[in-house]
């Protein structure tokens, strides 16, 4: 039952990412400003969804089980931080745009 969920942890973690990039980029130009809370959250989960993704990928490359075992669980749990964080930056984005 080696990488169970390795597969998937690589494939919607790298789409999480582009999700993440999206939103700095958007922040920036719709708001002209250099720095928000909002764009230093979407950087520390862009972050942690990239660890996530080379622990997942890492999962799937290796032949050792225990080291398979340990990098697939690794990968989950950075992505589970990564999706609360994701969580976070959508509660912050429509707390600032419906104060407008």
């Amino acid at each position: 039952m080696a990488n169970k969920t390795s597969q998937h942890i690589l494939n919607t973690s790298a789409t999480l990412l582009g999700f993440c990039l999206f939103v700095i980029t958007s922040m920036h130009f719709s708001l002209k400003v250099e720095n928000t809370f909002i764009d230093e959250l979407t950087s520390v989960v862009a972050l942690l969804l990239t660890v996530s993704s080379i622990l997942s990928f890492t999962s799937i490359r290796t032949e050792n089980k225990t080291k398979n075992f340990n990098y697939e669980r690794l990968a989950d749990y950075f992505f589970i931080v990564s999706l609360i964080g994701i969580f976070g930056i959508i509660i912050f984005i429509t707390i600032h745009f419906w104060g407008r």
